[in-house]
């Protein structure tokens, strides 16, 4: 195996978007695969038609282009191991099963599901561990074939078990785990290796897979622990070598401390759904790389280059990964900061129109007024949906204050300084943000009012809020008609207050 080329797969099924765990496999091997000038194959495994999902592979593939991932050969773009579609690989399948019925290995079983649910409840009642006990014990060939004749005559259809035999060790050395062995009377038995249906189960079209399209290594989650050893029983029964096995450490939620589930709904955790919300592909794979496998240094920011350059597998985690939000919005607003101002157009403007506060077709003023606004915001976001929330001071008809905004103006004594600034702004033909500061500092030079005493009174008197980004900027993209009524608004609801 070691003189072998370095060839690595990430094999998805179709049966839903594109999970983070799913995503960190994925960018597991193609790191591993680009670190080491190596393969990465895409291998579809839809033989389980009843979970499949129409447009599920095109999702996976859609999703992986998005964050930056490609591969050598797979469904969409062709090589010489194919088809990468294991439907369309069952004639291959068949034959390797008709070989282990040749050899005696592999046998029809008529046992039905509730025959088999019956026999499991009976084993958990008595203590043991559920598992398939051979149902042709002590019986002849005759008394087997007249078995087989006598199920297939009531109309019963057959699934094909391998055997697995008596006091055989299954052990491999795993790249994140070390040493790993199971006994084979612990694995359940003689498993399925071919459906009802014909189609083969995943622990034998992977074998098979795998062995034909020469992989070397199998870089997986650590969930697949159990399928190592039956899968090592198809090795050795069709006289294969395995590859070398990694088994990564699952992901936990870094609040509750559990397994990252899908069903645990703290968590967004499917790729598609970051999109949605304006998270950049780069930060999304350079947090996910992070998660179980850790870089040399303290520096959290890294290009693709460099992850390619640095990825060794031997800095796998051994413990799990945990899963933290709040540090992902962190690396996303590191790229957001320096990100192209384009595709941050782009994204916000998707959001705004998305939450109905920009048309669908803005005309180009418009569309340079969006990005004037994402520009504002861009350094504080830690994803372009939040601007849908920071900027609704833009999107609001001129509101009354509130009880805290109108004490804030109270205390500080501030409407002399409201007013003066509304002579100031008065005056101004070119209402832009630099106009606009001059006019705050000459009401500080006629008023005598600087600092907080003067900029807070006024950013809330103009744009209803305490807090936000540049005063001036602000008030530029809001216009100045806009800031002249809630000028006149602020004045008018202070005398109401009795505030002089």
């Amino acid at each position: 195996m070691a003189n072998k080329k370095i060839r690595v797969r990430y094999a998805p099924s179709p049966t839903g978007h594109l999970h983070i765990g799913n995503a960190r496999t994925a960018l597991f091997n193609y790191l591993f695969a680009r670190h080491n000038k190596g393969t990465l194959v895409l291998r579809i495994e839809d033989t389980d038609t009843a979970r499949n999902v129409e447009g599920g592979a095109e999702s996976q593939i859609e999703n992986l282009h998005w964050l930056g991932i490609d591969w050598d050969e797979g469904p969409d773009i062709g090589g010489d191991y194919g088809p990468y579609k294991q439907s369309e690989r069952k004639d291959i399948y068949q034959k390797y099963i008709d070989q282990l019925f040749e050899e005696g290995k592999a046998y029809y079983s008529f046992k039905t599901e509730e025959e088999l649910e019956a026999q499991r409840e009976e084993q958990r009642a008595m203590g043991i561990a559920p598992h398939y006990v051979y149902e042709y014990e002590g019986m002849t060939t005759d008394e087997i074939k007249q078995a087989q004749d006598e199920a297939r005559a009531k109309g019963l259809k057959p699934v094909v078990r391998i055997h697995i035999p008596e006091g055989v060790t299954y052990e491999w050395d795993d790249i994140v785990k070390g040493h790993l062995s199971f006994e084979s009377d612990t694995i359940g038995g003689d498993f399925v290796i071919q459906k009802r249906d014909g189609m083969p189960t995943y622990n034998f079209a992977v074998v098979v897979d795998d062995h034909l399209m020469e992989i070397s290594h199998v870089l997986r989650g650590d969930d697949h622990i159990s399928n190592t050893p039956k899968q090592l029983c198809v090795y050795e029964a069709l006289g294969w070598e395995a590859p070398v096995f990694g088994h990564m450490t699952l992901i936990i939620n870094s609040a509750t401390g559990k397994k990252l589930s899908k069903r645990d709904e703290s968590v967004l955790q499917f790729i598609e759904q970051y999109r949605e919300l304006g998270f950049l592909p780069e930060a999304m794979f350079n947090f996910i790389t992070l998660l179980g496998w850790s870089p040399v240094g303290e520096s959290e920011i890294f290009s693709k280059r460099e992850f390619i350059k640095q990825f060794d597998p031997a800095r796998l985690s051994k413990s799990p990964a945990a899963f933290d939000q709040k540090k992902l919005d962190w690396v996303n607003n590191q790229y957001m900061k320096t990100a192209d101002r384009d595709e941050l157009l782009d994204l916000a403007l998707h959001n705004l129109q998305e939450a109905g506060l920009v048309e669908a077709n803005p005309a180009p003023g418009k569309i340079e007024w969006v990005r004037q606004l994402v520009n504002m915001y861009a350094n504080q976001m830690s994803y372009t949906k939040q601007i849908v929330d920071l900027s609704k001071i833009f999107f609001t008809e001129a509101e009354y204050l509130t009880d805290e905004e109108v004490e804030e103006i109270k205390k500080d004594e501030a409407r002399p300084a409201i007013e003066e600034f509304k002579k100031q702004l008065d005056k101004l033909d070119n209402f832009t943000a630099k106009k606009i500061m001059d006019a705050i500092m000459a009401t500080r030079r006629e008023t005598g009012i600087k600092g907080r005493k003067l900029f807070m009174p006024i950013r809330i008197a103009t744009t209803r809020s305490m807090v936000g980004p540049g005063i001036g900027e602000a008030m530029e993209l809001m216009g100045k008609d806009t800031v002249m009524k809630h000028l006149d608004l602020t004045l008018k609801q202070l005398s109401e207050a009795g505030i002089e």
